[in-house]
């Protein structure tokens, strides 16, 4: 079924060969990327700034200039022209070699940030001290490997974001999410945090705060350290971090409720953000088959009970005794926590057990007995929380889940399986996010099967591998828990069958329904709908 869909896509002309402007496009990308390689490697180069400026300005610049080039002389609509011709895009050669040096990046930077300039005790060197002018005019502090990736990506995105905008630019959906993503991972995930270091001082010390990260995302954002600094920086700190704890049981909540999980993955997220426009190219390497699917339902949602537990030790190491002296002690913590999940199970199993596969029902059931047991063992035995060290869960989830997976498994791998990984088989926000969209938000996709053509553009171009097509030919809203609601499906179909859309909860999931235009009534169905 997939060969054909591949095979349609092969049905079309060649690329052809760069235009002139294409090729100085590129020649200015690679002059800014070799900028960043002579630093790198420590090549002396007086007047940072006016390096640093020259190097994103070249790549920046030739991205966009690139994609002008691509995109203005044609009509609008969807365009994936000769996309399994070229090589980075169907993995061939200089897919696994771009897959190669991205992974290498990721490794550097998050385990050997030494061989890229990072000095602890002493001034910067290499490319991470051509950073320096530009995070001190920022925050007043010297540049961090986190700050390099941080202009990087920023830049990643609001370049790509732009060759997004020029292709997609029949959409106002496409448009305006894109903008979206642009604008939360400029202002509120680089400029804010970098501002906000500035107000630090004698007395006065917040954390790095990036405003748009919601647990688990920022695991780290219940530490101890963390939350005395909240708590000594006064109003502001408290502020902060009543939001990051309102922003998981309040603000999530009723946002999903209304719009899905779009409402964050495709319109905030600064991974998504990332996926949509730098790795927009890659989109139709995602794997659609069966045995992925139960691999990403499995894998995905150990890592939420992974980050559950991590967090829970975490918070309970700190947390006193005395219920005199403390409101929230230990034992209290622990049974709020049991109480919350336990209500959520129930509630899933007594309400929604109807709407959930098989073995997703068996899950439900085994991950409950985990975690109540571990805590059950806890109040009988007295010893370590969940049988381990604290730290050790930390750092187990930190290296496992948020350097390998995220970083260098979730974004070094684009070009190989596809630009949502990460957000398919180890994000634990988007697991979360996405069982309560299926359960109870209003959001789906609408299908009218009668005009279906079975074409296969929507699952070709799915990058959650989801088989849209086999949906669509049996007239079946699309409620599915990976789903972004990234909108592209809709947008490649030719016939208009896909809409997204957000309605009441009534008739949401009708995996039995078959809508053929010359078996109903398509008034009256539209007329009850």
């Amino acid at each position: 079924m997939y060969q054909s869909q591949k095979s349609m896509a092969l049905g079309g002309q060649p690329p052809k060969a760069l235009s002139s402007l294409q090729k100085i496009a590129v020649s200015l990308g690679m002059l800014g990327l070799l900028i960043l390689v002579l630093a790198a490697f420590q090549v002396q180069l007086p007047q940072k700034s006016l390096w640093l400026s020259l190097a994103l300005s070249g790549i920046g610049g030739g991205v966009i200039l690139f994609s002008a080039a691509a995109y203005k002389n044609k009509s609008a609509g969807i365009k994936n022209d000769g996309v399994w011709f070229k090589s980075i895009s169907s993995r061939g050669l200089w897919a696994w070699v771009f897959g190669v040096v991205l992974t290498g990046f990721y490794v550097i930077l998050y385990f050997f940030p030494a061989l890229i300039g990072l000095r602890e005790d002493a001034a910067n060197v290499g490319l991470i001290a051509l950073f320096d002018p530009f995070s001190k005019a920022l925050s007043g502090n010297p540049a961090s490997q986190w700050f390099v990736y941080g202009v990087l990506y920023t830049l990643a995105i609001l370049s790509f974001g732009i060759k997004f905008l020029w292709k997609y630019r029949h959409s106002r959906y496409e448009k305006l999410r894109t903008i979206s993503v642009m604008f939360f991972q400029t202002a509120f995930a680089f400029l804010i945090p970098e501002f906000m270091a500035r107000l630090n001082g004698k007395g006065f010390s917040l954390p790095y705060y990036d405003l748009k990260n919601i647990w688990p995302l920022n695991y780290y954002n219940f530490e101890q350290y963390r939350v005395d600094d909240f708590i000594s920086a006064g109003t502001v700190g408290v502020a902060l971090l009543i939001f990051g704890i309102a922003s998981i049981l309040i603000i999530t909540p009723i946002l999903t409720y209304k719009y899905g999980k779009r409402w964050y993955c495709s319109w905030v997220c600064g991974c998504g953000g990332l996926a949509e426009t730098a790795g927009d190219s890659f989109r139709h390497l995602s794997d659609k088959s069966t045995f992925a699917w139960k691999v990403e339902r499995w894998v995905v949602h150990s890592v939420v009970v992974f980050v559950v537990l991590m967090t829970t030790a975490v918070v309970y190491t700190y947390l006193g005794y005395d219920s005199q002296k403390y409101w929230l002690t230990k034992d209290t913590f622990l049974l709020l926590v049991g109480g919350l999940l336990s209500l959520v199970f129930a509630w899933t199993m007594i309400f929604k057990r109807k709407e959930l596969e098989k073995d997703a029902q068996y899950a439900a059931i085994g991950y409950m007995v985990i975690i109540t047991s571990l805590i059950g063992i806890h109040f009988f035995s007295g010893n370590n929380l969940f049988l381990f060290q604290a730290e050790t869960l930390r750092s187990s989830y930190g290296f496992l889940i948020g350097s390998i997976f995220s970083g260098v498994i979730g974004t070094g791998f684009y070009p190989i399986f596809g630009n949502r990984v990460w957000c398919r088989f180890g994000c634990p926000m988007a697991a979360i996010l996405g069982f309560q969209q299926r359960l109870f938000s209003k959001f789906r996709i609408t299908v009218n099967g009668g005009q279906c053509i079975s074409c296969g553009n929507c699952s070709t171009y799915c990058e959650m591998g989801i088989d849209v097509r086999a949906y669509a030919q049996k007239g079946a809203n699309i409620v599915r828990s990976s789903c972004v609601g990234c909108g592209i499906c809709a947008e490649v179909c030719p016939r208009g069958v896909l809409k997204l859309e957000n309605d009441s909860l009534d008739e949401r999931i009708n995996p039995k329904d078959v809508l053929l235009g010359n078996d109903v009534d398509l008034m009256n169905y539209v007329n009850q709908k």
